[in-house]
């Protein structure tokens, strides 16, 4: 019973992930080249999620600064810290919303990203994080999950929004992981020239 289950969560993941692919293919081609826009023209990447996508935040970083699978000179993006050792606090930080969004005060400036990272586009420091990118004249790049939330709506025309067409946290978590990963990907193969696998 148990290893069915544990099949049944590869199934399932494998098939969305399958599903996904040409429909967020478009929108990951657009945050690529938003990326290196950003990184070409002596920007940084801001990247900030809550819980557990905090988590995933700090997995692209340490990707984009050190090297995703090839080596390469650091670009430059730091993680704003939040509270990813909660893995609630994507529903539940409305205590401390603005925890993300001073830090993009202080540290955006015009031409920067943000990669928002909230699985159910209502994390509101998620959601003040963009705010205040739009005040510094940042791109948001947004990672969400289900219908996008209040991020989705948030969104200019000129940010870039991947959504993974699911409603399960950890189903879209684990798209996002993967479209991280085409990000980094992405980046060097435009940096440094395609890699033959």
């Amino acid at each position: 019973m148990l290893e069915q289950r544990i099949q049944q969560h590869f199934i399932d993941s494998a098939d969305l992930e399958f599903q996904a692919g040409p429909a967020l293919s478009k929108p990951i081609t657009q945050a690529v080249q938003a990326l290196l826009a950003c990184v070409t023209s002596g920007g940084k990447v801001i990247a900030c999620g809550a819980g557990a996508s905090g988590l995933l935040a700090a997995h692209f970083v340490a990707h984009f600064v050190g090297r995703f699978e090839r080596e390469r000179p650091g670009l430059a993006a730091l993680l704003l810290p939040g509270d990813a050792d909660d893995p609630q606090a994507d529903q539940a930080d409305a205590a401390n919303p603005e925890r993300f969004a001073r830090q993009v005060r202080a540290l955006g400036e015009a031409g920067d990203v943000l990669l928002a990272i909230s699985p159910s586009g209502d994390s509101a420091a998620v959601l003040a994080a963009a705010q205040a990118a739009h005040e510094r004249e940042m791109t948001v790049l947004a990672l969400l999950g289900g219908q996008g939330g209040a991020l989705a709506k948030a969104l200019r025309e000129t940010d870039v929004q991947v959504l993974v067409p699911n409603d399960r946290i950890a189903r879209i978590h684990e798209v996002h992981l993967l479209a991280l990963h085409c990000l980094c990907d992405g980046v060097d193969a435009q940096l440094l020239g395609e890699q033959e696998s």
